[in-house]
């Protein structure tokens, strides 16, 4: 079984993908039945759940991470330094005959991106068992990228176990009916997406954010990328990006998610929330990769409080 230790209480639980990563570089998506020059291809570790994990961990919160994963993972790198986080893995769901889920990334000049995923061992997350016992042994459930069958299951357990649920089905939004997707909403506290997920989300059922707010989720989450971000609660506040001169913005939205939830789960209002969240996610495009970059608490704390000149805030002097 993957994982030789235990860790008897968890603030966060990541459910979905633990992925190896590709990165790779292009000037130009190709137009089909094309070809573009690749100017640089590099591997990475990755997958929206163990980024989210890893992030939180690096922060300080005990983290704990459930993903389907191939034979190849339990002796990998990629597993050592998940162990070496203490982030608990013994409920990983290993697969033997299968590969661990591979991502390739394609980003072009103007960093927008198109990813290809093969799912290998994920694909068995549909006929898996939902993790009861991490998620009667933590805090609080971030349901990433990964089967909607699986999410649902799990959120609606851990609904029923009165713990803290995020939701951001990201890339595989597309993945989800609208019936399992109306059912992962109404399970969920927050719901976090990009600007075109909230959207697809609204269209495909056919309400706006004041609609998604009273199917279940009390916090909705937009984010905008460069152009920061907005969270809709009972009140809706913007929040500017930190920018920084990007290097690869891969992994910044599971970062924001992962510095939010930290910055939640220790009763920070939404405002401090929202822009801890930025302050992080600007450490993760300043390198390649999703987990390179990482910055600690402190670090983070710092580069929001230049941005948002709290350097002589009282506010502050107890944070650390």
């Amino acid at each position: 079984m993957v994982g030789d230790y235990l860790i008897r209480k968890t603030d966060l639980l990541a459910i979905g993908h633990t992925a190896f990563d590709s990165i790779v570089l292009v000037k130009e998506f190709p137009s089909p039945n094309s070809s573009t020059l690749i100017k640089q291809i590099k591997n990475f570790d990755g997958g929206a759940a163990a980024n989210v994990a890893m992030v939180a961990s690096t922060l300080g919160l005990k983290t704990a991470l459930v993903s389907a994963v191939g034979a190849d993972f339990e002796n990998s790198i990629y597993h050592a330094k998940l162990k070496k986080m203490k982030i608990d893995t013994k409920n990983m769901i290993v697969i033997e005959n299968e590969k661990s889920p591979m991502a390739w990334v394609f980003t072009n000049s103007n960093n927008d991106q198109i990813s290809y995923f093969y799912w290998g061992a994920a694909a068995y997350f549909k006929q898996s068992k939902i993790p009861e016992k991490a998620i009667k042994k933590t805090n609080s459930v971030h349901l990433a990228t990964g089967d909607p069958n699986f999410n649902r299951r799990s959120g609606e357990f851990a609904r029923e176990n009165d713990k803290l649920i995020s939701f951001d089905p990201g890339q595989d939004l597309h993945m989800y009916s609208p019936e399992e997707l109306k059912r992962a909403i109404s399970a969920s506290n927050i719901l976090f997406g990009n600007h075109f997920e909230i959207d697809r989300i609204s269209k495909t059922l056919n309400v706006d954010i004041k609609g998604l707010r009273e199917i279940g989720p009390e916090i909705v989450v937009k984010t905008y990328g460069k152009d920061g971000s907005i969270i809709y609660s009972d009140e809706k506040i913007k929040i500017d990006a930190v920018v920084r001169e990007p290097v690869d913005p891969t992994g910044a939205g599971d970062s924001y998610r992962a510095a939010f939830l930290n910055a939640y789960l220790k009763g920070e209002n939404l405002e401090f929330c929202g822009k801890f969240a930025s302050a992080v996610a600007s450490f993760i495009v300043e390198a390649e990769g999703c987990q390179t970059n990482i910055p600690s608490y402190r670090m983070a704390i710092e580069r929001m409080k230049e941005k948002w000149n709290m350097n002589h805030s009282s506010r502050f002097k107890n944070l650390f």
